[in-house]
């Protein structure tokens, strides 16, 4: 079995070194690398999930299409394809930076507390692209139009990383319309 690594970094946003995954999520979770993705289809609308209920941290939640952590040494484009394909089933997106310095933290009910930084993407594929997700990290998905995306923001069900990039994104217009922000400003321990 693989043990899944987190990168490390300084209030730079360096790596200073890889850990374990799972048991450096607690009450206080170092700073470390990780990202959001925002699947949207040729027609502009956005895969919402819902977290699955089997999750350690926000269960249940709703939330972007799917976040990851990238590996030691993996670039944020080959880490947002893995986790789209193995969350939900999806290849062959088309993926652009366009958060590349969000940063947030949360704390979850147990008291764990998220503290990443967190480029976001967005990923486009063609209308009625499949889409499987996995159980184990999705209890539901759903295509949405952005409109309806903004509007869960406002709800508690969302998560609260999801809030906080709604809050970022909303004033950028419909997801096809995004900005490509390019690579420059994504963490220098982070390559494309």
């Amino acid at each position: 079995m693989v043990i899944e690594e987190i990168v490390l970094l300084n209030s730079a946003d360096e790596a200073i070194g890889t850990a374990p995954k799972a048991p450096s999520h607690h009450r206080d979770t170092p700073y470390h690398l990780a990202f959001s993705c925002f699947l949207a289809d040729a027609d502009g609308r956005v895969l919402i999930t819902r977290r699955a209920l089997g999750k350690r941290t926000f269960p249940g939640v709703w939330t972007g299409s799917c976040c990851g952590h990238p590996g030691p040494g993996e670039g944020l484009r080959d880490a947002v394809a893995r986790r789209l394909r193995d969350e939900l089933g999806v290849t062959g997106s088309t993926i652009t930076p366009v958060l590349p310095r969000f940063r947030y933290q949360a704390t979850a009910a147990d008291g764990t507390l998220e503290n990443e930084r967190c480029p976001v993407v967005r990923a486009v594929v063609p209308a009625g692209a499949p889409v499987r997700p996995n159980p184990e990290e999705v209890e539901d998905a759903e295509w949405w139009p952005w409109e309806r995306c903004v509007e869960l923001a406002g709800r508690p069900e969302s998560s609260p990383w999801y809030r906080l990039q709604i809050a970022e994104l909303a004033p950028l217009g419909d997801p096809l319309s995004w900005p490509d922000t390019g690579t420059e400003e994504l963490p220098p321990s982070l390559g494309w």
